[in-house]
Order: structure tokens, then sequence, then C-alpha cells
């Protein structure tokens, strides 16, 4: 994993929970992780990573994930297998 994506991991499982990281660092972190993403109706986002699939609102008009979203990708992530280690 390069080390941009591991700051968005880091940024993802910190405590507190962060509300800047950017969904274009969150979405290639994803992609690098292997996770499938497929636009849906209005600004949803289908991802399925290991067999978990969740659906994500992208962000507008600001391009920063809310604390809510984090927390939410926190949960995937580990649903998934996806640790922080």
């Amino acid at each position: 994993m390069r080390k941009k994506h591991q700051k968005v991991m880091d940024a993802i499982f910190s405590d507190p929970v962060k509300a800047n990281i950017l969904w274009k660092y969150v979405v290639n972190m994803l992609i690098s992780r292997g996770a499938d993403l497929e636009e849906a109706a209005g600004s949803r986002v289908c991802i399925e990573l290991n067999g978990v699939i969740a659906v994500f609102h992208r962000p507008h008009p600001r391009k920063e994930v809310d604390k809510g979203a984090v927390k939410s990708l926190q949960k995937f992530l580990i649903e998934a297998g996806v640790t922080n280690a």
C-alpha cells in the first residue's frame, strides 16, 4: 500500500474521528484495497470489498467526508476484514 493510502487509513481509524478526509482519497484507497465501486442513483456509491457491500453518499457540496461517514467507513472496513495494522 502506498504511503498516501496509509495516511488515509490512519485518518479513518484515528481517535477522535476526523472530518477533513477528502472523498477522492478515500475512493483511491478503497480501489487500492481491491474494492469495486459503482455509481448509483443520486450521490450514492455502492462499494463492494471482500464480499461486503455498503452504500455511501458522495459528499456535496463539500469534498470532505463528515464524521458520521468516517465512522461508517471504519465499520465497513472492519466487516470487510481490513484493519489499520
